[in-house]
């Protein structure tokens, strides 16, 4: 029996960054052996077996065989006859198929730490193209290593091309794909992973509405970046660099979907493209099933982002009503999180990413004058029931008025 360090705890030791998972292959082992020696069994598909101090997960060396469609369409086999080369190449990248020994002794055969020094994401085998979930994994480290300035080999993204165009893509479940995308989202260029998607054909599959925004263009005064498309990886870059949480940054993603069903007779201008969005915005949480979350800030940013470009000019009546619709006496995180967004889209502009948003003080402003506003004096008044809301519903606007006025001064 031999054990070895695989994968990520591999490539990450080799590139300096942090080492946080690590997974372990056993060549030349059984089940059997792997019980005699107190490891507990929890891989329903193939041998997979926890560590009985660590916790960590131990594999047995396998082969893979294509079975199917879609990310589970694969039968495996696990035996001590397979060896680590073997099991080596079932993995997506070069870089994700190398292994250690104890020793830090690397086994490397087909040459991941070449490609680490390249700086190139490249296919193991042509098996790659078995496994839709690949294309969106590899425009996951795209957007990982961006920094390093890793990039897709060509050959890599023809086989994620082949894949996005046989159908394949449509076999990956809701559950798989958010797993990804969300993650990929949570990276420092998230911007990275939707260009590579569309680079091989995957974002008009997955995700059309936001792959339709491509070539739209908005008006210049505006928007200096033009083309809609480019102006929604912009604000998702913005929404990185200011460490967003995934809530805002998949806001940030389907903000403007809306402009991609404007008349093309009616470019540059988009009007009523807040509604007209929300059915898209509504189809793609679905499609990925996002955590409630994150569906209700995307839905909410989508409705009122321009309420929140043009919150200086609202009236209080109006701004009293976005409150109300964002729940911000109960839910105040989440009007923050809404602030941030069109801060994000504000910042998402060519030229313009370190103007001031004086809006988001502004809104953080009014949404302070309308909680402070006390329920106590309206109930000993005698107030209840509907019309306890009503008056409750005047003090804030008469507060928002007042907070108009000083505001302004």
């Amino acid at each position: 029996m031999q054990i070895y360090k695989v994968g990520g705890a591999v490539r990450d030791r080799l590139l300096g960054k942090p080492v946080t998972d690590i997974d372990w292959v056993v060549v030349g082992a059984t089940t059997e052996d792997m019980l005699a020696l107190g490891y507990r069994p929890v891989g329903a598909d193939f041998p997979v077996f926890l560590h009985p101090k660590s916790g960590e997960e131990y594999a047995l060396a396998r082969t893979e065989r294509k079975s199917g469609r879609g990310y589970g369409g694969f039968t495996f086999h696990a035996s001590p006859e397979v060896t680590l080369e073997e099991d080596l190449i079932r993995r997506d990248l070069t870089i994700n198929a190398m292994a250690e020994d104890d020793q830090q002794n690397l086994t490397d055969p087909y040459h991941g730490q070449r490609d680490l020094e390249d700086r190139i994401l490249r296919h193991v085998s042509p098996a790659f193209a078995e496994d839709p979930l690949r294309v969106l994994r590899v425009a996951r480290f795209a957007a990982r290593y961006a920094d390093l300035g890793f990039t897709v080999a060509p050959q890599t993204l023809e086989l994620m091309r082949q894949l996005s165009e046989s159908g394949e893509l449509q076999a990956l479940t809701a559950e798989r794909s958010w797993k990804e995308i969300s993650r990929a989202l949570m990276e420092d260029q998230p911007q990275v992973f939707i260009q590579v998607l569309r680079d091989c054909g995957a974002l008009k599959v997955l995700m059309p509405e936001v792959d339709a925004l491509f070539g739209v263009p908005q008006p210049e005064v505006h928007h200096p970046e033009i083309d809609t498309g480019i102006h929604t990886l912009s604000v998702l870059e913005q929404s990185a660099l200011h460490k967003q949480p995934l809530t805002v940054r998949w806001a940030c993603l389907l903000h403007d979907l809306g402009k991609g069903l404007t008349p093309t007779e009616e470019w540059p201008r988009h009007i009523a493209h807040e509604h007209t969005g929300l059915k898209l915005i509504k189809a793609v949480n679905e499609r990925f099933k996002a955590p409630k979350d994150c569906q209700e800030l995307a839905l909410l940013v989508g409705k009122y982002h321009t309420h929140g470009h043009r919150a200086l000019e609202l009236k209080a009546s109006t701004l009293l009503e976005l409150l109300q619709s964002f729940d911000v006496y109960r839910r105040p995180q989440r009007f923050e999180e809404f602030i941030v967004a069109c801060e994000m889209d504000a910042r998402g502009r060519k030229g313009l990413e370190q103007r001031s948003y004086p809006q988001a003080d502004y809104l953080r402003g009014a949404a302070k004058a309308a909680r402070e506003v006390a329920v106590q004096p309206l109930l000993e008044k005698g107030f209840k029931g509907p019309e306890l809301g009503e008056a409750l519903k005047r003090e804030r606007l008469k507060a928002l008025k007042a907070y108009k006025e000083t505001a302004s001064i």
